[in-house]
């Protein structure tokens, strides 16, 4: 499969990019920085530029069979419109070049996901983060309208553990204690629900 992946430079989805060498996709990574990704070079395709930016997510999504969005904010608590015009530029080019399938990482909490969070859960959602889960539940908005295969993902607390290979996804999971789940196997199910058509329009909330 040829896949679009933007977000690569973080966490998540240089496990994503990980998944998807060694199952053998074609893949082409659009970043910001480059640089990050020296270890790459050869293996994939590297396109420079803003994930926000319409030229040039037109030219990095041609010839795609699915685009996979990692996107984040690092430390930062506040989204500065990141996930509502990263939607728009991605979708707006999806449209343009054909492309209909999208996976897109969210985060347990936005939108209807907060319903089954926990007590302290949603006093995170609702203090800390909430700049940010305001703009990706606004951002998802804009994908469900869009007439595009989607996949909305929702991991609980992201740890940075190997792989256990063994997860619970369900449109709804309620949550109890401190739920968790390592990156790698974030990525494990983002890259599986690219390659299946089970998970098209629908929330994917994981968990372990």
């Amino acid at each position: 499969m040829k896949l679009l992946i933007i977000g690569a430079t973080g966490p998540s989805g240089q496990h994503v990019v990980d998944r998807a060498l060694k199952s053998g996709d074609t893949i082409t990574i659009l970043a910001r920085r480059p640089e990050a990704l020296r270890d790459l070079q050869g293996k994939v395709t590297i396109i420079t530029g803003d994930a926000t930016s319409h030229g040039v997510l037109v030219r990095a999504m041609k010839g795609q069979d699915a685009v996979i969005v990692t996107l984040g904010r690092g430390k930062s608590i506040r989204a500065k419109d990141l996930f509502t015009r990263a939607a728009k530029g991605v979708i707006g080019a999806a449209k343009l070049t054909g492309v209909t399938r999208l996976v897109w990482l969210s985060s347990f909490g936005v939108g209807d996901t907060f319903l089954d969070a926990t007590i302290v859960q949603k006093f995170m959602y609702r203090t800390l983060l909430r700049d940010l889960y305001i703009n990706k539940e606004a951002s998802e908005k804009i994908i469900r309208e869009s007439g595009l295969k989607w996949t909305i993902v929702y991991p609980t607390a992201l740890m940075n553990g190997p792989a256990k290979g063994i997860y619970r996804v369900s449109d709804r999971i309620k949550m109890k204690g401190a739920p968790r789940i390592n990156r790698a196997d974030v990525a494990d199910f983002i890259h599986k629900a690219a390659h299946d058509d089970k998970w098209i329009r629908r929330n994917a909330v994981i968990t372990d």
